[in-house]
């Protein structure tokens, strides 16, 4: 392998004018289709118009965009990352999704929508009280707008780094257009656009594994050479819930976190029930199943050549060239791409599409949320259907600009890759214990799902700060080696000395620290979300023994999922 690459130069490459041009077609393109459903749906402006698409989208935009709500950058930069980093544990991820998606498109999918509601959170108010559904509505706000900075800040970062494009240019472009675009077409700019970010994902994708894989003489040759280096495992089969990535974190733990998401997230339910029937919504999510194995799936051929290429010249904290493990997919898309001008332009596209999926989808779900669960309800009771189309409206742009202002806030942090995944767990899983509760436990009152979702907040803010103050780290990273260093520059450079480095992490458990609870702090991170929903239950149903259960017979049926029926008859009554 020869040729002016970053390993031999010492120097990274920029952008040319071509690929600006390209990066600026797809925010053009994006704020074009909001505008085109704003002039066209003028006269329709009805809050379900605008909010639901008017439950009549089509089965593909559909199924795209639930694919492109959360592949975000964060995806796209980590996810290779990972297979570098740590191996390859994480790719069982595709066999928690099969089963996320056959539970939430046959048991959430089809409740929420016989309930035809708006916000989902609209149903914790049937089902337990009005106190619940603030409580739920609340924490799904904030979670939504911390994770919007994230992902606006996170792509920002790592590509001006490495390719010497604007970080706070590529913030407000970013965050200006999305907010535009939602609040002009509503939820069928989203979905259309999303479509079109969900194409671009996948050609940048393919673009840059096709180059690494010419470069490196072949798929099989890169997995061969990180075969060679430990990077291919997938018999981790260790029951240690501190185990960052076993089989059983990834597949266990993740099938609830992506369940939590697809089951009972208002930005994922919402696209769901766009469409005019069940069965539809049902064909859209396994479309979707299709679409996210891809991606994923790519993301971790990707980090696997990426491996190969740099495995005799880890280029972190190596005379500057990367700092973090999220910078490490650009820098290795200028090196293999940075001469055939315009293309790593699409793959600058491809990530920032992931941001603008995820932006405008937490966006058209906030402008649900905040009117129908937090005004309405107390201040504006009559306030007509349109009166709440513009609302939303307001709502969106309100919350396009504070998810920029904190992305300014985000940029004093370290890792904003781990943080965010830890503070979306920490939010969302007391919110689908709550539920879990409802659908499936009749008994259960309003006062047990206040104090069940209360304690599980401050048991997951507990263990995720306890965490974060011991340093605590469930995983060490695979060494990696300099001993291909041999860059040929003329400027003036340290002296580089061949050896192997050893891994960035390397401390799993603190030294020093006595704190009793430290076995608790290392709890993988892909427990967080079934962790949570397990102490909603447990103290929710205590709760509401002591104060008094709910008798199942005086319930809307509508209110609790059959499948308990089927599964508990003998405990029924």
């Amino acid at each position: 392998m020869s040729g002016d690459y970053s390993i031999y130069t010492g120097k990274k490459k920029t952008f040319s004018v071509p690929d600006f041009v390209v990066f600026g077609l797809t925010l053009v393109t994006s704020a074009g289709i909001g505008l085109f459903y704003a002039i066209r749906d003028r006269n329709r402006s009805s809050s379900d118009e605008y909010l639901m698409g008017g439950r009549k989208m089509y089965i593909l935009p559909v199924a795209m965009s639930l694919t492109a709500t959360f592949m975000s950058a964060l995806t796209l930069l980590g996810a290779p990352a990972e297979m570098y980093i740590y191996a390859t544990m994480f790719w069982w991820i595709c066999l928690a999704f099969i089963i996320a998606i056959a539970i939430s498109s046959q048991i959430f999918i089809p409740f929420f929508y016989k309930l035809n509601l708006t916000s989902m959170f609209e149903y914790l108010e049937l089902r337990f009280s009005k106190p619940v559904r603030v409580i739920a509505s609340i924490t799904f706000i904030v979670q939504t707008i911390v994770y919007m900075s994230f992902v606006l800040y996170a792509p920002s970062l790592a590509l001006n780094q490495v390719t010497g494009f604007s970080l706070w240019g590529s913030v407000g472009a970013v965050g200006g257009v999305v907010t535009l675009y939602t609040t002009l077409g509503g939820m069928k700019a989203v979905l259309w656009t999303d479509t079109i970010q969900a194409l671009v994902m996948l050609a940048g994708l393919l673009a840059v594994l096709i180059q690494g894989s010419i470069v490196m003489g072949g798929f099989q040759n890169a997995w061969n050479i990180a075969g060679s280096r430990a990077r291919i495992n997938f018999h981790d089969f260790s029951f240690d819930p501190t185990t960052r990535h076993s089989f059983w974190s990834v597949v266990i733990g993740g099938a609830f976190f992506w369940m939590s998401l697809y089951g009972c997230n208002q930005a994922q339910v919402q696209r769901a029930i766009s469409c005019p029937s069940v069965s539809k919504s049902q064909i859209a999510m396994i479309l979707n199943l299709f679409g996210f194995i891809a991606i994923i799936s790519l993301c971790c051929m990707i980090g696997i050549v990426m491996f190969a290429f740099y495995s005799d010249c880890h280029p972190i904290n190596f005379e500057k060239l990367v700092t973090k493990t999220d910078q490490l997919v650009p820098l290795f898309v200028m090196d293999i791409l940075g001469h055939l001008h315009g293309i790593p332009g699409i793959f600058m596209s491809c990530i920032f599409s992931g941001s603008l999926s995820s932006l405008s989808s937490g966006l058209n779900a906030l402008g649900a949320v905040i009117p129908h669960d937090l005004i309405k309800p107390f201040c504006c009771k009559n306030l007509p259907d349109k009166g709440m189309a513009i609302l939303s409206r307001v709502i969106v742009i309100i919350c396009g600009c504070l998810a920029i202002a904190l992305a300014f806030v985000v940029s004093q942090l370290g890792s904003v890759l781990q943080a965010s995944y830890t503070v979306y767990s920490i939010l969302n899983g007391p919110t689908f214990g709550l539920f879990v509760l409802g659908m499936f436990f009749p008994w259960a009152n309003a006062r047990g799902a206040v104090v069940g979702c209360l304690t599980s907040l401050a048991f997951m803010c507990w263990i995720g700060f306890g965490a974060f103050v011991n340093a605590v780290r469930t995983s060490t990273s695979l060494p990696t080696s300099t001993d291909g260093c041999n860059w040929n520059v003329t400027t003036t450079m340290t002296s580089l000395t061949p050896s192997t480095v050893t891994p960035f992490t390397s401390s799993v458990e603190p030294k020093g620290s006595r704190d009793p609870f430290l076995p608790m702090y290392k709890l993988s991170y892909l427990y967080y979300t079934p962790a949570a929903m397990a102490v909603v239950i447990i103290v929710g149903m205590i709760v509401s023994l002591i104060t008094g259960r709910r008798d199942p017979q005086t319930m809307d049926p509508r209110l609790v999922c059959p499948l308990f029926d089927r599964l508990f008859f003998c405990v029924r009554y």
